[in-house]
């Protein structure tokens, strides 16, 4: 079952403050951080408590799926935290998850990626927070070498400190349910 909400219409509408609210309550941390980029940073959206928490992931879950295109053949989730949201948006969509680690584990199958052969499909990869893109390039570059299109990625929040960009310059388009502007306000 596909969710039939127009990309263009969801993107276009605001997100219920309610749940701005609660998400930004629940993950936003002061304090100072090293970010995986390496910079610092005076704030940190742990995602972890947002994705903790049973309603507040199922709403943002719900959220990416509208984002996820009618073509996506397989949802592509980044360990660790983009394997529960792409778990949920699997469940709402229909589509089948691939399980993206960082690194291929160095026993049993050895696999870089867990739950199906990305070879031939077209793959939208799910993310918790966006930043650099960093994490997002590895996993598209991955992906591709397994034989997999990947040209959308979707993400809970996006920080808005370069990462759209980044995946922009090799051909990724970043879809976000959230961005650090809307928690700002």
């Amino acid at each position: 079952m596909r969710i039939e909400l127009c990309h263009n219409e969801l993107m276009e509408s605001k997100l219920p403050d309610a749940l701005v609210q609660a998400i930004s309550a629940r993950s936003r941390l002061t304090g100072d951080f090293i970010l995986r980029s390496g910079r610092t940073s005076n704030e940190y959206f742990d995602k972890y408590l947002f994705e903790s928490d049973p309603k507040l992931i199922k709403e943002v879950a719900d959220r990416m799926a509208a984002l996820v295109l009618a073509d996506a053949q397989m949802l592509g989730g980044l360990e660790l935290g983009g394997v529960p949201l792409a778990t949920l948006v699997g469940q709402t969509t229909g589509l089948p998850v691939l399980f993206v680690r960082k690194e291929a584990k160095q026993y049993g199958t050895r696999r870089l990626a867990e739950g199906g052969d990305p070879a031939g499909k077209r793959i939208v990869l799910i993310e918790d927070v966006v930043t650099s893109g960093g994490a997002v390039l590895d996993a598209a570059a991955a992906i591709r070498g397994l034989g997999g299109t990947v040209t959308d990625v979707v993400c809970a929040i996006d920080r808005q400190e370069s990462g759209r960009e980044a995946l922009a310059a090799a051909g990724l388009t970043l879809h976000s349910v959230l961005t650090r502007s809307d928690l700002n306000r």
